[in-house]
């Protein structure tokens, strides 16, 4: 297979495209959306989001030292793009996008988005000046799960959700499954004959 060489750059995809709320010290709050973030450690849990420091919201995340990432979905992926490429400091996406303010359930004082299946309470811990962006590395405080998508085993069903996905411009739906963690070790289950 020929491969061409490109300059230095982030082709890192897919990535999750997540709505982060935030808020300020005088209450003022923001939704922007966010591609730069995953995981960086289980226990403690942590998270981080990278965002440039001229967007809106950078100032509300500096001063509160709090953000909620909001896992999307198909159903959400216009509001999505919207307050990704719509700056609060012009319109209320909340009321534009008919997004709903919901109350944390940790010490967080930013608001979660109540349309969102899954919402991950943080608290900064560091912020990494890198360049273009800051990384803000965080500690999860608490996780709500939307109810709706609990199967009757008490199985919260996320794959289920219909999450979006972010790839080199694109939003994506996730498809279906191909295999579950560690299948390509397991052993197979050989059936036994019934005599």
């Amino acid at each position: 297979m020929q491969k061409q060489i490109w300059k230095a750059g982030n082709m890192v995809y897919p990535l999750p495209a997540v709505m982060v709320s935030t808020a300020d010290t005088l209450g003022n709050d923001n939704i922007l959306t966010v591609a730069w973030t995953g995981t960086i450690c289980t226990n403690p849990a942590m998270v981080y989001i990278s965002v440039r420091p001229e967007r809106y919201s950078y100032h509300m995340l500096k001063e509160s030292g709090e953000f909620v990432i909001n896992l999307t979905t198909e159903k959400l992926a216009r509001a999505t793009d919207f307050c990704g490429v719509r700056s609060g400091r012009d319109i209320d996406k909340w009321k534009e996008m008919c997004l709903t303010r919901g109350k944390a359930q940790s010490l967080v004082y930013a608001p979660v988005i109540a349309e969102s299946p899954v919402n991950i309470e943080c608290k900064v811990t560091k912020v990494e000046e890198l360049g273009s962006h800051h990384m803000f590395l965080a500690k999860v405080q608490a996780v709500q799960v939307s109810e709706e998508h609990m199967n009757p085993n008490g199985k919260f069903e996320l794959n289920k959700t219909g999450l979006l996905a972010y790839s080199h411009g694109e939003y994506l739906r996730l498809g279906a499954s191909i295999g579950t963690f560690g299948y390509s070790v397991r052993k197979k289950q050989v059936k036994k004959k019934r005599k």
